[in-house]
């Protein structure tokens, strides 16, 4: 009588616990369209966040093998010019010069230049207010064009790049994809199309007159200078000369 009594038990709690599973699984509601959107919303913006600093820790020490605006040009053009080459195969003099004119408080800002941000606003947006680094970002990761989802993810890049590169692999990364004439990009194929001779061998002449070309590469020329061209060709080379002299190169020298 034991025995058949355990055995009844055993078999009762076997069949309540089957009902009450199957009952908690049968009752379980759907998620609501709204909130599924939003899983899969936030899943999205998870991976591309992933994506983007995955990209960021790459690009510290692989060369980006092109840019989209690269890409496009070379499709419209049927080609270009460019050469990667590291830091240390560029002048000095053309280190000093790209940062003189784009740039001039690089080694003093994490990103951003907020004095360059204002003044831009004070002058109507007449005025660039970019910096080398959210040129790099712009540049490597990004699209040419003013919207704000563009800039948005600009403002949210630009911190990360300076917080994972240092200041010089920055500079060299700018120097490599920079347009400096249709279809010409990097300072190599540029010291070699304009004057014939590697971006090693730039006198600070010619690292100015390439550096002044930088903010309207199709419509400058530093082979054959623009009297606005040259003006602004001896005021980098003098304002290179400055940052060397006051510490605002010692970042990337």
């Amino acid at each position: 009588m034991a025995t058949r009594a355990k055995s009844t038990g055993k078999t009762g709690s076997k069949k309540g616990g089957g009902k009450t599973a199957k009952t908690a699984k049968s009752t379980r509601k759907p998620l609501r369209p709204g909130r599924l959107l939003l899983r899969w919303g936030l899943r999205a913006v998870a991976a591309i966040v992933l994506l983007g600093f995955g990209m960021i820790l790459l690009y510290r020490v692989v060369p980006p093998p092109t840019t989209y605006y690269i890409w496009s040009e070379g499709k419209r053009l049927d080609g270009v010019e460019r050469v990667w080459i590291p830091a240390d195969e560029i002048a000095p003099e053309m280190l000093r010069a790209a940062v003189a004119a784009e740039d001039a408080n690089f080694c003093r800002h994490w990103g951003f230049d907020m004095d360059a941000i204002r003044k831009a606003i004070e002058d109507g947006a007449q005025r660039g207010g970019s910096t080398i680094s959210q040129q790099v970002v712009k540049n490597v990761y990004l699209w040419h064009g003013r919207n704000y989802l563009r800039k948005a993810l600009e403002a949210v890049m630009t911190p990360a790049v300076e917080a994972i590169w240092p200041k010089r692999r920055i500079l060299e990364v700018y120097l490599n994809v920079a347009e400096f004439g249709e279809g010409i990009f990097g300072v190599e194929a540029a010291a070699a199309h304009y004057f014939g001779v590697g971006a090693a061998d730039l006198s600070a002449r010619e690292s100015a007159l390439l550096a002044a070309v930088l903010p309207d590469p199709k419509d400058r020329s530093p082979a054959a200078p623009s009297s606005f061209v040259e003006r602004r060709a001896r005021s980098i080379q003098s304002g290179a000369a400055t940052i060397a002299a006051d510490g605002r190169s010692d970042c990337f020298e």
